[in-house]
């Protein structure tokens, strides 16, 4: 029972720590765990000794606690603890001293619901450890991590059956237990939380905003002449794909008639698609922060400081826009848009675990270090999404970051159509919803 278990509980945690990521245990009951990552270590507070002996932890995972204070892991768990912990905030309290910003805290516990059998198991020798004393709700869990400094980012629930029956546990596990109804009833928690409350830099970030223009010649110099001042030292590329009109023309004007009074940066796509362009436009950028501004200006440049000062100011580590907010434009959005924006939104925020209200405005925000950090580990999702949306939300997704949505007043077009093929996109976005399910919710 405890082999099958822990090999789920890996798997789970495996979504979210990567191969290049640091991962440490504070004060684990087993081995099975953290242990068994390749890159995982483990670490005792000093004034708790081990439910079971040091000697079955290898010698190499484990680490001094005043070691882990210094390095900063990417990842720190603390898998059940909050079961036996007399004092859980002062236990939040030392973890959060280990953590740096970009810290991410695994936190998992059993459902109340299973009080009684995990009691039974014990009594019965399936389990090791005495019965659990603490059995905690949600936002008990959520008001001690908040009151000391953590935030929650998402929430799942795991295992409908914690031990293995041939092909069943595996169904009922992974295909039954992330429904909406039934996750209620599993035993496992598993809480991702990132630390806050750090002061503020000293220094404001610099921006790459990338504008993927495709058909947009009558866009180009409004762009130029509307974009607001951001951070000290911006630099706007233009990223041109396979247009049919003077797209490219245009951009090579506004940079040699106002390259003197900011920098721009122009270059064509080697591929197609939006998401082609923004990983070139990415590419050639050198800034602080990444930012994606269609051509169309449906999102006006005039908005982009909102985006801006929301990573800025660390309200969150991925900026979305979303225009299903403030009444839009007449013309802005077509209906049958507008219910598929609105569906997708729901089933994304289902299958990401953090809330979305639109999944499709073009205007994303990212750091340059977290892109750096998608990028590496993009043949997860694969590199089908021609949006270039979806490339960025789930790897945000998938590295746990804060995702805050930026509210917009979404315009009409005032030049040039589209690019966007409501049924033929809206076929590829389904299966990317498809594709995205198995790989994140349906583990």
């Amino acid at each position: 029972m405890r082999d099958y278990f822990y090999s789920q509980l890996r798997r789970y945690i495996g979504l979210f720590v990567l191969g290049q990521n640091s991962v440490v245990e504070i004060d684990p009951t087993t081995p099975l765990l953290i242990g068994r990552f390749p890159q995982g270590k483990v670490t005792f507070r000093s004034r708790t000794q081990p439910a079971e002996p040091v000697n079955e932890f290898d010698e190499h995972k484990v680490v001094k606690i005043e070691d882990v204070t210094d390095t900063k892991p990417d990842y720190l768990v603390i898998s059940g603890l909050i079961h036996y912990e007399r004092d859980i905030q002062s236990m939040f309290a030392q973890a959060r001293a280990l953590c740096s910003p970009e810290t991410r805290l695994v936190l998992t516990y059993y459902s109340s619901m299973w009080r009684p059998l995990a009691t039974l198991a014990s009594k019965f020798g399936l389990r090791r450890r005495v019965p659990e004393s603490n059995w905690l709700a949600h936002e008990d869990v959520q008001n001690l991590l908040t009151l000391e400094n953590f935030e929650l980012i998402r929430l799942d629930q795991k295992i409908l059956i914690p031990f293995y029956i041939p092909l069943i546990s595996g169904f009922v596990n992974r295909c039954l237990a992330p429904l909406p109804l039934l996750r209620t009833l599993c035993l496992l928690n598993i809480a991702i939380a990132r630390p806050i409350g750090y002061a503020a830099p000293k220094t404001e970030p610099s921006v790459s905003i990338v504008v993927p223009a495709r058909n947009e010649a009558g866009n180009i110099e409004d762009i130029v002449k509307r974009l607001p001042d951001m951070g000290p030292d911006d630099e706007l590329i233009f990223i041109e794909g396979n247009s049919t009109d003077t797209t490219w023309n245009a951009i090579q004007e506004v940079q040699q008639r106002y390259g003197g009074e900011r920098s721009i940066l122009i270059a064509q796509q080697d591929g197609k698609g939006k998401g082609d362009a923004v990983r070139k436009g990415f590419s050639i950028a050198t800034k602080d922060v990444l930012m994606i501004l269609d051509a169309d200006m449906t999102v006006p440049p005039e908005d982009l400081p909102k985006f801006y000062n929301a990573i800025k100011d660390g309200k969150g580590e991925f900026i979305n826009g979303t225009r299903l907010v403030y009444p839009m434009e007449k013309e802005a959005m077509r209906f049958f848009n507008l219910l598929g924006n609105k569906f997708f939104a729901l089933a994304f925020s289902f299958v990401l675990g953090q809330r979305y209200k639109d999944t499709l405005c073009g205007t994303k925000v990212i750091s340059r270090s977290n892109y750096l950090k998608l990028q590496a580990n993009r043949s997860y999702f694969g590199d089908f999404d021609p949006f270039g949306d979806f490339d960025l939300i789930f790897g945000a997704a998938r590295m746990g970051l804060k995702i805050v949505e930026v509210p917009i007043g979404y315009r009409e077009r005032v030049y040039g159509e589209t690019n966007i093929s409501r049924w033929r996109h809206g076929a590829i976005l389904l299966a990317m919803l498809v594709f995205a399910a198995r790989r994140i919710k349906f583990l």
